[in-house]
């Protein structure tokens, strides 16, 4: 039997658990348990272990002697696999590619390096008023190293630029946060596969997001229903991303934003699976394409290329929070709706979303159509 480790054990990676458990593959799970760690009752193994524990993580791996390593739906445990599999000699991407596609600074300084148009930005620890003397207003600050939207804000005027720098600052694991001029625009997310270094899109996301400050998301949908024109923008922008962060492996999530003048901008690259069940439901519902079992596959070097992917129906995710109030009779057991595939209140309490962590509930549809459930 075939042994994977899997990196984080929240309700994000439960699909990935349950994939592997449905491979007949032993499941070794690491993760802090902090009360969250649903995955301990579905995996064969569960190790009170932190995911950013590199040594301690590679030593149980070494001893276990496992076959593949991997994670969905978060950065932080990217560093930690790509170190495990270099020493391991298992599939994965370069620790340098694992740097790049979560230090949001080191990816800033690879995107102008390459000549991949990117908002006017810097990086910085603590406040400088003259750091900012070539920017215009407004800005947005944001962790150089976190996701999730966790302290990410717009800035209208120099006046609290110093506090949204700290606060930034104190979310991040590095200590840095990244300042950038804000643009205006569309935004999505493409998810690719690749392996041994070919990449393939599988579809264009859709953004639905709060307004500012915070711009938490409230909704995705695939496939997008940009013009054939943005998308091929959106195409040629992303396999360049691709190359330049140096991805070879696996899933990735790369994030865009378009102008109203159809200028396709970067926002991040994830070396890993779209989070927001965007990767590990959204994608199979809308093209059929099996994301879990691929991202599994390649973990275990033993990955083909499928036949080209389709879009062949409309699916999505609605996140329920104070923003999205109008949402909650379709939580009700006596509504019955056959395109809701899944849903679920995590939080009685709604609150304002001023981060993904404030969402108290979400349901995924897939339809023949967009579903707007406003």
């Amino acid at each position: 039997m075939k042994k994977i480790a899997i990196l984080g054990a929240s309700y994000l990676q439960l699909p990935l658990v349950q994939k592997a458990k449905e491979n007949g593959l032993e499941v070794h799970c690491f993760a802090w348990d902090d009360g969250k760690a649903v995955c301990k009752e579905y995996a064969d193994y569960f190790y009170d272990i932190s995911v950013l524990e590199k040594e301690a993580i590679l030593r149980k791996c070494k001893e276990i002697n496992i076959d593949g390593i991997l994670t969905i739906a978060t950065d932080i445990c990217i560093p930690v696999i790509a170190y495990v599999a270099d020493n391991l000699k298992l599939v994965g991407n370069s620790i340098e590619c694992s740097l790049l596609t979560t230090n949001k600074s080191l990816m800033r300084k690879c995107f102008e390096e390459h000549g991949i148009d990117s908002p006017r930005s810097t990086s910085v620890s603590t406040f400088n008023e003259k750091d900012f003397d070539l920017f215009s207003y407004p800005l947005i600050i944001k962790p150089a190293d976190r996701s999730g939207s966790l302290g990410v804000i717009k800035i209208d005027s120099p006046e609290g630029t110093k506090e949204a720098i700290e606060n930034a600052v104190g979310y991040s694991f590095s200590k840095t946060c990244v300042v950038e001029e804000f643009i205006t625009g569309k935004e999505v997310s493409v998810e690719t596969i690749s392996w041994k270094g070919e990449h393939k899109i599988i579809t264009i996301t859709d953004k639905e997001i709060t307004k500012a400050p915070y711009f938490v998301e409230l909704a995705h949908h695939q496939p997008s229903t940009l013009s054939e024109d943005i998308k091929n923008k959106i195409h040629e922008i992303t396999y360049k991303i691709l190359a330049v962060t140096k991805v070879e492996n696996g899933a990735s999530h790369v994030e865009l934003i378009i102008t109203d003048k159809g200028k396709v901008y970067p926002i991040e690259i994830g070396s890993r699976m779209g989070g927001d069940f965007i990767g590990s439901d959204l994608v199979e519902l809308s093209t059929g394409f099996d994301y879990l079992q691929a991202v599994t596959d390649i973990a275990l070097n033993q990955f083909t290329f499928p036949t080209p992917i389709k879009s062949e129906k409309y699916s999505g995710v609605y996140f329920l929070s104070k923003n999205t109030e109008y949402l909650l009779p379709l939580f009700s057991d006596d509504i019955e709706n056959q395109d809701i595939v899944k849903k679920e209140i995590t939080n009685p309490s709604l609150q304002e979303a001023h981060s993904s962590n404030d969402r108290s509930g979400y349901l995924i549809y897939q339809s023949d159509h967009k579903i707007d459930f406003k």
